[in-house]
């Protein structure tokens, strides 16, 4: 789904003409992937801009509605990705057969996920709910369950959580910030990119 990814950064655009180069600087740092949030109104139109790149998956964030999953698949999102659990979007993204990982942040929404036959699932805000402490003790009754923390992860803490057998990726916008997004700097995503690839090397690898 992520082309071998560990890390999905958080992207949110306003100038959805310079998604190509963004795309490009998060690959040559190494990172093949890119979750463009629908909080801004360039989104669909920077997921168009990068979609169908070989060896480059792009996903919808902040996706909360069925319309949001419909648009988003028609733009060329490849993963869909919710803040919280909703069936009515889980059954949309089962429709068009799109990977969906919905927010969790308790145990009952973890349930409720599994029921609806999601096992990858967005811890978030990670930090807010428990950090790594939480993320050890939702792996004890859900062995089977992948996470992928979101909400407080940053440079300093992602390969404490890429060390847990759990989680499968983290998600986090420290590497394309919006000041270098804004002055449309690619490199500087780029070099924090490679930073933050450099990072994570050294972490457990997923199971």
């Amino acid at each position: 789904m992520l082309h071998g990814s560990r890390i999905v950064p958080v992207v949110v655009i306003d100038d959805a003409a310079f998604a190509p180069d963004l795309a490009d600087a998060l690959a040559a740092g190494g990172i093949p992937c890119a979750e463009i949030t629908l909080r801004t109104p360039a989104a669909l139109d920077a997921i168009r801009a990068v979609a169908g790149r070989p060896r480059f998956a792009v996903g919808a964030g902040t996706v909360t509605t069925a319309a949001q999953v419909d648009a988003s698949v028609d733009a060329g999102a490849t993963y869909l990705v919710s803040p919280g659990f909703d069936e009515a979007v889980a059954e949309r993204a089962a429709h068009h057969g799109v990977p969906f990982i919905p927010g969790v942040a308790t145990a009952t929404e973890i349930q409720r996920a599994i029921a609806a036959g999601l096992d990858h699932l967005k811890v978030f805000p990670a930090a807010a709910v428990g950090g790594v402490p939480a993320l050890k003790a939702f792996a004890g009754p859900f062995p089977d369950v992948r996470f992928l923390p979101s909400g407080g992860v940053s440079a300093a803490n992602a390969a404490d959580y890429l060390a847990l057998p759990s989680v499968f990726a983290v998600s986090g916008s420290w590497m394309v910030p919006s000041t270098a997004l804004a002055a449309r700097d690619a490199d500087t995503v780029r070099a924090l990119s490679a930073a933050a690839t450099a990072a994570v090397a050294a972490s457990a690898p997923t199971r």
